[in-house]
């Protein structure tokens, strides 16, 4: 046992949920895991921060869904960290598929690999009492259980799902006395009052060979589609592709049902470690330092005569009077106002701006639409015409590509553009700018130190993003 616990665990980081809970700013195109809500890093970011500090874990698993791959690629190599794979999902599948999957990809090379599977968004304190109870967790999966942790609650909440904690196993692991759905109030402070519950706070300790063995047992139709889409996944660039056949085939379910609440190998570590999982704004609130008044600021804002309360802003000076209990959440093109310890709802707010026509666009895309190069941002939309601003990373460059309804003016604003037009080179610097016609093969590059800003105004009968044929590009999006 001593040389097994000497063995490196694989993390496994799942990132490819779309957090509609902390709209306006989660949203499909850019959801929470890689947005910063807690300091400069994205909560991503801060994952994979926390698991290369420790000489317990080897290189990370990061699963994610296909349209997420670049951001999770550039943010690790932002924080210098360089995952073992990154596995593509072609579409939402929920969780018992994405880690039976994992499973048998790391079990293709390590008959023997211990698994800690993690969620890419929660806020979690890596202290001694974290360690401690990785260790315990992996000694009892290397025992042949699968292992969940519990946060042991500190106070009556509804919003999570609880475990009932049945007999101490000689691990220091506890048997699952069984799996509880969220709460009524009532029913939460009976569990804090009586003890023996715990938070399920969708972290796992397993080992690929046992998890596989019950998934096969219990869930047959997950396992034989997630073998299947390892067999047949193919390399596109630093990223697996999950063979997309096979991976829709899965049914749409979670690893609590499909595996943990019918298996007989379930166990749950009970620990008091820091942790949120930060699926709320009232959550968010409650894993940042308040000021004297308990309110939480970020962004231009003045409180006066407030309390208990947040207010987030992308852009807008909000200015919030006379409040107690508020959450106010201001992107450049929504903003939610609401009771911050009723923040819960946000998620069935999304569901009826989705319903609408109107107003679905607000839940999928940001007026900041961020690429692999970089991205832009929609400042004026008319009928023939639209102006953005462009930002492009240092040694980045975007696809050589043309339009066949709209012709762009581009005026440089920071920085140098190398700017290619039906093979023609030019140089531009600040306050330059240039025209390409309609029809015209160009590409945009910025072979300078600093970030390029530059201002493009569109004009033409149709300009919507899918007038675009690429013949060349960096990322693989040539076609």
């Amino acid at each position: 046992m001593a040389e097994a616990l000497m063995r490196k665990i694989v993390p496994v980081i799942l990132a490819g949920g779309q957090g509609t809970r902390l709209w306006p700013m989660s949203r499909a195109a850019r959801p929470k895991q890689f947005i910063e809500l807690m300091g400069n890093r994205s909560l991503y970011q801060r994952t994979l921060e926390r698991l290369a500090g420790s000489d317990r874990y080897g290189a990370p698993i990061v699963v994610t869904n296909a349209d997420y791959r670049f951001m999770a690629a550039e943010q690790a190599q932002e924080v210098g960290v360089t995952p073992g794979a990154i596995l593509l999902e072609p579409v939402a599948r929920n969780t018992a598929v994405a880690i039976a999957a994992t499973a048998y990809f790391v079990l293709d090379t390590d008959p023997e690999a211990v698994l800690h599977i993690l969620a890419s968004d929660h806020a979690i304190s890596a202290d001694a009492e974290y360690y401690g109870a990785v260790g315990a967790a992996e000694a009892a999966a290397r025992a042949g259980w699968l292992v969940t942790f519990g946060i042991v609650p500190t106070r009556p909440e509804t919003g999570y799902g609880y475990i009932a904690v049945g007999e101490t196993l000689p691990t220091g692991a506890s048997q699952v006395g069984r799996f509880v759905e969220k709460p009524d109030l009532a029913t939460a402070e009976r569990f804090l009052t009586e003890g023996g519950y715990v938070w399920n706070s969708g972290m796992f300790m397993i080992t690929a060979k046992t998890f596989i063995e019950e998934c096969e047992a219990l869930a047959p139709e997950t396992a034989a589609a997630a073998r299947q889409a390892v067999d047949l996944a193919r390399s596109d660039l630093d990223f697996v592709r999950l063979d997309p056949g096979a991976f829709e085939a899965a049914p749409s379910i979670s690893v609590d049902y499909a595996i943990f609440e019918r298996t007989t190998k379930a166990a749950v570590l009970p620990v008091r470690f820091a942790w949120s999982d930060l699926g709320s704004w009232d959550a968010v609130w409650g894993a940042h330092a308040r000021d004297n008044d308990g309110n939480v600021v970020r962004g231009s804002a003045l409180l006066s005569r407030t309390s208990n309360s947040m207010v987030l802003t992308d852009g807008a000076h909000v200015v919030v009077d006379g409040l107690d209990d508020v959450a106010v959440i201001a992107s450049q093109d929504a903003i939610f106002v609401g009771r911050l310890s009723q923040a819960q709802q946000v998620g069935g707010l999304v569901k009826q701006l989705k319903a609408d026509p109107a107003t679905v666009a607000l839940t999928e895309t940001h007026k900041t639409a961020y690429r692999p190069w970089g991205g832009y941002s929609s400042v004026l939309m008319a009928e023939r015409f639209q102006v953005k601003r462009l930002f492009v990373k240092p040694g980045k460059k975007l696809s050589l590509q043309k339009h066949f309804h709209r012709s762009e003016h581009w005026v440089v604003v920071r920085g140098t553009a190398e700017v290619t037009i039906d093979g023609q080179i030019s140089l531009l610097t600040e306050n330059q700018s240039i025209y390409l016609p309609l029809g015209c093969t160009h590409r945009l590059a910025n072979p300078g130190k600093i970030e390029l800003e530059l201002i493009e105004v569109q004009t033409g009968s149709y300009l919507g993003e899918d007038d675009i044929v690429r013949t060349e590009d960096d990322f693989g999006r040539a076609g």
